[in-house]
């Protein structure tokens, strides 16, 4: 196996959700830290030196949610989208749900993904 397979971090669902409040968190903090910049762009206008330094915020700011979810072993797979590794496929979050409810394949992504009973 190598280094990069064994050093994958997989979860239980009951692992997931233990460490959803902590996702969720985290992601919270961003979506308010994003939608205030949003606004903020949005008064400053496209063009103005405002706005190029607004938006160059907004996309340090979703880096460094990205970068945090990494480090607990989670994927980021899109805005406020993440999975955590099963070792067969991935149960799957996206911003605001309450819980991790569903999974899909590792071949499938978020079209494929199913409510989990």
């Amino acid at each position: 196996m190598s280094d990069e397979l064994s050093s994958v971090r997989r979860f239980t669902l009951d692992e997931a959700n233990a460490l959803l409040p902590t996702v969720k968190r985290l992601t919270a903090d961003a979506v308010h830290d994003t939608e205030s910049i949003a606004a903020r762009m949005r008064r400053a206008g496209p063009g103005s030196e405002q706005y190029v330094r607004l938006d160059e915020s907004l996309n340090e700011r979703i880096t460094q949610w990205a970068s945090d979810i990494e480090a607990l072993g989670v994927h980021v797979k899109g805005l406020w989208l993440v999975d955590f590794d099963n070792g067969d496929g991935y149960y799957c979050w996206q911003h605001p749900e309450p819980a991790v409810s569903h999974y899909h394949g590792y071949d499938d992504g978020f079209a494929g993904r199913m409510k989990i009973v």
